[in-house]
């Protein structure tokens, strides 16, 4: 999670910055962070430990999330949908991998499927 939501949050204020044109107090409103969180996922300080941005799957979630927060509407469920479907994405990409055989060199990532394995198949 310390690197997964990060990179999300990253995404999406970047998302608000440069094709809504928000200003970066704008977005860390909406977001519910500081403006030096958006500050730093702007210059690349933070959120980028793994690299999401490549994941085409990615893109149309962010942006229906992004969608519910400006709409400022109580969609909590569907915005924590839209959260996780992201999530199983980054984890089918696989690029959650290096963490977890830095946490137990036992594991052996080549093999590991874990996370391919344990992805929802929702409609």
């Amino acid at each position: 999670m310390k690197s997964v939501v990060p990179a999300i949050k990253a995404l999406m204020a970047k998302e608000l910055v440069e094709q809504h044109g928000l200003k970066q107090d704008q977005v860390a409103e909406i977001l519910g962070i500081s403006q030096s969180a958006v500050s730093k996922y702007s210059r690349k300080i933070r959120g980028y430990v793994i690299r999401v941005d490549n994941i085409q799957e990615i893109n149309p979630l962010i942006s229906g999330m992004i969608v519910l927060l400006m709409n400022g509407a109580d969609q909590r469920t569907e915005f924590m949908q839209l959260f996780c479907q992201t999530c199983e994405a980054i984890r089918k990409a696989s690029l959650m991998c290096i963490f977890c055989e830095k946490s137990d060199p036992k594991i052996k990532i080549q093999e590991c499927k874990f996370c391919t394995n344990h992805v929802s198949h929702r409609e």
